[in-house]
């Protein structure tokens, strides 16, 4: 997950029980459902190219385990579409990105062995670029582009209301805002790194336009009882006071209806299916913590110290015990928004 705001704050490395490989099965689980959706568009809608090289990226890999499956469908979706035709089946290489504090020798010693691609590593910020003019065919960012480059300074502490469910206008305003800006650089840096046909992927995790607080959670919901769980402990004077009034968590989960509108803006790439679909996994209380752990426990770290992690987590375990909404997992709504864009042809 990268950006400039988060970029020593990669998800926990190697497969211990706290890391992100034994605890992203949430993030994991919209592949299965996106699948057939990436694979009907890539028969449809990929032009073929007679470059001897195919290249495919995977912009906020993390450690591998999510993006292996990923990138296995669509270099296979890609090889059956040249298989049928008289084009020549390229060499597939794989580009695997994210922020240069993430545990890439856990990625590259966990390489399928059986895998039809070559591999690189692109350590950086996806919100630049990163890729050579007109290499990429294929772009692909799961579970990534809700990381903000910056905390809006109308969201700033911790005891802003961002996230509470009755968030101030200007906090939300402010949120999307930086949201929007960001979704714009990384579509800029993609535009000029794609070929021309080029098709890219976009699986991002977001909310419904309604749901009930009191009955229902989401990604948002649980984050604000993170969130909650620092506001006790820096009440206890636990967390450093100066880094309580900055600190806020530099993302954002949209609706279907404010990311469509931000996509529709851009001049390079036409959108060519939206489909919202159920956010994949569902998981107990014991689940959500450990992967809301293998997710900030770098970032809180930096920011609040070693010392604190335990605690918070500890706090946090209780506010999802003691709340009847996170008892019965499938109260989860919260959303994946698969958006299949096109790089246009500069004459379009």
């Amino acid at each position: 997950m990268d950006s400039k705001c988060n970029e020593h704050f990669s998800m926990n490395g190697g497969n211990g029980p706290l890391s992100y490989v034994k605890n992203s099965s949430y993030q994991g689980g919209i592949l299965e459902a996106a699948k057939a959706i990436i694979e009907e568009e890539i028969a449809t809608k990929l032009d073929f190219s007679t470059n001897s090289c195919f290249c495919v990226a995977d912009f906020g890999c993390s450690t591998g385990k999510n993006s292996f499956p990923a990138m296995h469908t669509i270099v296979e979706a890609v090889k059956r579409k040249y298989e049928s035709s008289d084009v020549e089946t390229p060499e597939f290489h794989v580009c695997f990105n994210d922020v240069v504090s993430n545990d890439f020798n856990t990625l590259f010693s966990s390489l399928p062995p059986a895998r039809s691609y070559e591999v690189a590593a692109v350590p950086g910020d996806f919100h630049g670029r990163l890729l050579p003019p007109s290499s990429l065919h294929f772009a692909y960012s799961s579970w990534a582009l809700q990381w903000l480059t910056e905390v809006p300074k109308a969201a700033e502490g911790l005891k802003s209301p961002a996230w509470s469910g009755g968030e101030r206008e200007e906090v939300y305003e402010a949120y999307l805002g930086q949201f929007e800006r960001d979704m714009e650089a990384f579509l800029k840096c993609r535009a000029v790194e794609m070929v021309e046909g080029g098709i890219m992927a976009l699986l991002v995790p977001g909310v419904p336009a309604f749901w009930d607080p009191q009955k229902e959670s989401t990604v948002v919901s649980r984050v604000q009882l993170l969130r909650s769980s620092l506001v006790d402990m820096a009440e206890k004077g636990r967390l450093s006071e100066a880094m309580s009034r900055t600190f806020n968590f530099p993302y954002y989960f949209p609706t279907a209806k404010e990311l469509r509108a931000i996509l529709q803006k851009s001049s390079s790439f036409s959108i060519e299916r939206m489909e919202i679909l159920n956010s994949g996994a569902l998981l107990d209380v014991d689940g959500h913590v450990a992967c809301l752990r293998a997710v900030h426990q770098n970032m809180l770290t930096r920011k609040f110290g070693a010392e604190t992690i335990d605690e918070t987590f500890d706090l946090l375990l209780e506010k999802f015990q003691t709340s009847s909404v996170y008892a019965d997992p499938s109260n989860d709504r919260t959303v994946m928004i698969v958006a299949i864009l096109k790089h246009k042809h500069k004459n379009i």
